[in-house]
């Protein structure tokens, strides 16, 4: 089958300045100097023009260095770390984004000069997506956020000195923006373009958020500071518009979960252009082009790799759970991954584990993480493995979520029934081969090791409290397996209030002592531990404890990350970003400062 190429793909990633300078530089062409009964006359000029906003999408270190309980960078960001200071919300509320937001409002207020009115429609829609998209990313980092839908002056100072509009307002106006995008978006599938369907996934997505995000945080100054909105849109409405959009993306969309191949959830993310038969929307990259980013790098040259927080969690792929299997902590290496979920071994490095391209297997360089547990997800040939050399495609939207978020959605709703499950994470576990999720069994016998305050657990009341506690921790578990590495997991623990699970330790792989230890499962040793530098033999690495290797009990336990590292969270301000100083003084205190963020102005 041919694959679509979006005609976007320089514009996207501002490598090909020469078109992007003659036909939708906004520098080169300032908006208050253009013609714009001229300028957007023609489909062209619409497309040029709203090209300029796919620079919206996000980074791919936003996903592939995703940090938490489950994935460690050789140094832990000040966001897990707790260490944020009033200044960290400034790169999210710069010029730059809100200048991205001027030129979607000045496209919406400009472009109806164009007489082509199929072009009209549909890159409207483009533009609503987008503004949409923006306020979303504000939303989740600030909470309540000034409204603009209209270009604003650089004199108008009563605009500019707008307070916040409530959650309320902010969420309304995104729901509202999707719904006109998506009935004026082409339905095609363009997985480098916005569509109707990307509309839907980013309702889906955002209405999950916000209608957990206020469960979750009733009661609570994150959430708005006042009930009244709540009983304008409760939670439960925004989680059944979740499910809505959900449900009508599954039916209508035309998408499938891509199953070619032994390991298809492996070589979903290892390949260039995207599975489009899943993927409903993702970046670009090209070898040709120099587009490149550092996923591959970012596990080959870097102290990174999974927690056994995240580990634990892959089920038996008879359904069973692996946390019930006694003396589950002390299994080693070569058997940790037996008998496991598939998507396990296609996930993190695993004994066997052969890299695309090569004829045989290697051993996991102990040297280049703290956990043991690499990670091998968009990962592709050793070609690929220079510093900034990854091409990969990454996946922005994809229909695995979609049935998580769907799920997730109708279990916190209490109107999820076994056909939900059938039609949604079960065909996620029917793509691995793995036992289905049976709802009456699960709800009778909740894993309780997924609520252990000691442990790793969820404690928030309102979950345990909930009569599907036991189904909602299986669709947490899935979602947490299914899409580790792809920017999601910060915003779940933020929005389920489960943010002090950022202070527990980063534990790794299993060790009972000193000695020698086969890595590849061929009866070879590969690394050696012990308490001095000594020579373990030909091929074997000396890993010295306390300085090569950290441990739990010193020369024996589980891998330990940022030994003697605090990790703090401030359940009193840690789930917002402050709003900058500058923006607060420059509007007189009309933008008022998130709970807990002290910075010092008198007003």
């Amino acid at each position: 089958m041919k694959k679509y190429i979006p005609s976007v793909l320089c514009t996207l990633y501002i490598v090909t300045l020469s078109f992007i300078m003659a036909s939708c530089n906004m520098d080169l062409y300032p908006e208050d100097q253009l013609s714009t009964a001229t300028y957007f006359s023609s489909e062209t000029a619409l497309r040029e023009y709203t090209n300029y906003f796919y620079r919206m999408l996000p980074s791919p270190e936003t996903m592939y260095a995703e940090e938490g309980e489950h994935f460690v960078a050789p140094t832990p960001n000040d966001m897990v770390k707790g260490t944020r200071d009033i200044h960290c919300g400034e790169a999210y509320w710069s010029k730059d984004q809100w200048m991205n937001l001027r030129k979607v409002n000045y496209f919406l207020a400009n472009a109806g000069q164009c007489e082509d009115v199929k072009a009209l429609n549909r890159y409207k829609g483009v533009a609503y997506f987008f503004r949409a998209y923006f306020y979303f990313d504000m939303l989740r980092h600030f909470g309540a956020v000034p409204w603009y839908d209209e270009v604003i002056n650089a004199d108008d100072e009563a605009a500019l000195a707008k307070p916040r509009d409530s959650r309320e307002i902010i969420i309304r106006h995104i729901i509202t923006d999707l719904d006109s995008a998506y009935l004026l978006l082409p339905t095609a599938k363009t997985t480098g373009e916005v569509n109707a369907y990307t509309a839907l996934a980013l309702k889906s997505r955002a209405c999950l958020f916000e209608g957990t995000f206020r469960k979750y945080h009733a009661g609570t100054t994150f959430n708005g500071g006042s009930d009244l909105y709540n009983e304008q849109l409760p939670w439960d409405n925004l989680l059944q518009l979740a499910a809505d959009a959900s449900l009508k993306l599954m039916q209508e969309g035309g998408y499938r979960l891509y199953t070619s191949g032994p390991e298809p959830y492996r070589d979903l993310f290892a390949t260039i252009m995207p599975r489009d038969e899943e993927v409903i929307w993702a970046r670009y990259y090209s070898k040709d082009l120099d587009i490149k980013h550092n996923a591959q790098g970012w596990s080959v040259a870097r102290q990174t790799g999974f927690t056994k927080r995240h580990a634990d969690l892959y089920l038996m792929t008879d359904g069973t759970r692996f946390t019930d299997i006694p003396g589950f902590d002390t299994v080693t290496y070569l058997n940790v991954f037996t008998s496991r979920d598939p998507r396990m071994a296609q996930t993190i490095h695993a004994p066997g584990y052969i890299q695309m391209g090569a004829d045989k297997s290697y051993a996991v360089n102990m040297q280049m993480t703290y956990t043991g547990y690499k990670y091998i997800k968009y990962i592709m040939e050793s070609s690929y493995n220079n510093w900034g050399g990854s091409v990969c495609a990454m996946p922005v939207f994809r229909l695995a979520e979609i049935y998580l978020n769907y799920a997730e959605a109708k279990a916190e709703l209490g109107t999820l029934t076994q056909t939900d499950l059938d039609i949604s994470v079960n065909l996620l576990r029917d793509r691995v081969g793995m036992a289905h999720l049976d709802m009456a069994a699960t709800n009778a016998n909740p894993d309780a090791s997924l609520t252990d305050a000691n442990g790793y657990g969820f404690s928030s009341p309102v979950l345990l409290a909930h009569p599907n506690k036991g189904v909602l921790l299986e669709i947490r578990r899935e979602r947490m397996v299914e899409t580790p590495l792809e920017g999601l997991h910060l915003w779940d623990i933020l929005r389920w209030r489960e943010g002090h699970l950022f202070t527990l330790p980063r534990l790794g792989l299993y060790f009972p002592g000193a000695g020698k230890y086969d890595m590849t499962g061929d009866g070879k040793p590969n690394i050696l531990l012990a308490p001095a530098k000594q020579s373990g033999g030909i091929g074997v690495t000396c890993l010295v404890f306390d300085q090569d290797i950290t441990l739990t009990g010193g020369t024996h336990g589980n891998m330990v990350a940022y030994k003697n590292m605090i990790l703090q969270w401030d359940e009193n301000k840690d789930y917002l970003w402050p709003l900058p100083i500058s923006d607060r003084t420059m509007t007189m205190g009309a933008l008022t400062q998130n709970p807990g963020w002290q910075d010092n102005i008198s007003f």
